[in-house]
């Protein structure tokens, strides 16, 4: 294959992480799960305790933070500053507050230096909300996902019961509601579809399916390049 950038953009829940991981993995690209790259900064801030409403406090730990995503038994493995957090990034605290540390324009200017440094080269799968628009704007494929919020917090909800988090349904419904207006609305790269992104909704479709449509739109892409 040859050294495609593609960027799957699409709000929380909507399966970016689970199909961009399959994709890269199909078809022998690098990997980039940006989203957990922010909740590694929110992490690193809780556990050092910081002021997650402190722009300048966070934006540094941003900066100085070590991130390392690595392939890993069950995917992917997300490393700061050389410990695995790959489940701590996971917990309803992380979820909880990631939102408000990656709206802040120092943290996603920090980040996004680093995610185009991983994509210096070609060959990456990078999903996020603003991989199309902002981080890698001249991505040969670009993909929005959608879900309906109803099929996202089904979704979120048997995750953290499978990982043996005690969860309310109606509340994961609105705090995915919450968390679509809060990127949809920020100041600073917001959740936008690129022009040029072909929009794929998820909801009643199997992942198989949806991976396979990429998959698809990936070697046209590459047929008409030859």
């Amino acid at each position: 294959m040859k050294r495609l950038s593609v960027a799957i953009d699409g709000p929380a829940g909507a399966g970016k992480s689970t199909v961009a991981r399959q994709v890269a993995e199909n078809l022998g690209l690098t990997y980039v799960d940006t989203g957990a790259m922010y909740r590694a900064v929110t992490w690193k801030a809780l556990q050092k305790q910081a002021d997650l409403h402190n722009e300048e406090e966070i934006t540094r730990i941003a900066r100085e933070a070590d991130i390392r995503l690595t392939p890993g038994q069950n995917g992917m493995d997300v490393w700061v500053d050389g410990k695995k957090v790959t489940e701590d990034i996971r917990t309803p605290e992380v979820t909880s507050n990631v939102s408000a540390v990656a709206g802040m324009p120092g943290v996603r200017q920090a980040l996004v230096e680093k995610q185009r440094q991983m994509a210096v080269a070609g060959g990456v799968v990078m999903d996020g909300r603003d991989i199309g628009t902002h981080v890698l704007p001249d991505a040969e494929v670009k993909v929005f996902l959608t879900a309906s919020i109803e099929e996202r917090a089904q979704r979120r909800f048997k995750e953290m019961k499978r990982k043996g988090y005690s969860v309310d349904l109606d509340q994961l419904r609105e705090e995915i509601r919450r968390r679509d207006e809060m990127d949809s609305n920020r100041e600073h790269s917001p959740l936008r579809a690129a022009s040029d992104a072909v929009h794929v909704d998820t909801t009643n479709r199997s992942l198989e399916e949806v991976i396979q449509t990429i998959l698809n739109l990936c070697r046209t892409k590459v047929g008409e390049a030859e």
